[in-house]
């Protein structure tokens, strides 16, 4: 069975994996969900991300931030579904949680937040948003 969209995947096993209270989440590894995971880690979202090599198998492992007894992630939704993409223009950048959220954008000059996106004055895909 091949996987449709792997990022739906990665947000639902980071959600799966706070839901039944872990400090860690692992996955299949690739560029794009290893450039999410850093953005995450930047933004203070997640506590680490390690990617390891088993074999011909190469995994990515998130260690989940918790604040006092929260997770610093309340919530994480999918954007742009192979089956809808959604754009968006440099002026039109959505606002998540008044600034308090971010949205992550795929641009020509790769993933960034919504911020950084509107600083460079570019515009793209909204893949997913966080708060």
């Amino acid at each position: 069975m091949t996987m449709t969209d792997p990022i739906a995947d990665m947000l639902t096993r980071i959600r799966n994996a706070q839901g039944a209270n872990h400090t860690k989440v692992q996955m299949p590894s690739s560029k794009f969900k290893l450039a999410v995971a850093k953005i995450l880690k930047r933004e203070g979202y997640i506590d680490d991300v390690v990617q390891y090599k088993k074999g011909f198998k190469v995994t990515l492992e998130i260690v989940l931030k918790k604040l006092e007894d929260k997770y610093a992630i309340s919530e994480i939704q999918r954007i742009s579904k192979p089956g809808q993409r959604v754009y968006a223009r440099k002026n039109k950048m959505p606002k998540i949680l008044n600034g308090y959220g971010l949205a992550i954008i795929s641009t020509s000059k790769g993933l960034m937040t919504d911020l950084e996106a509107k600083e460079q004055g570019l515009g793209g895909e909204v893949v997913f948003k966080v708060w």
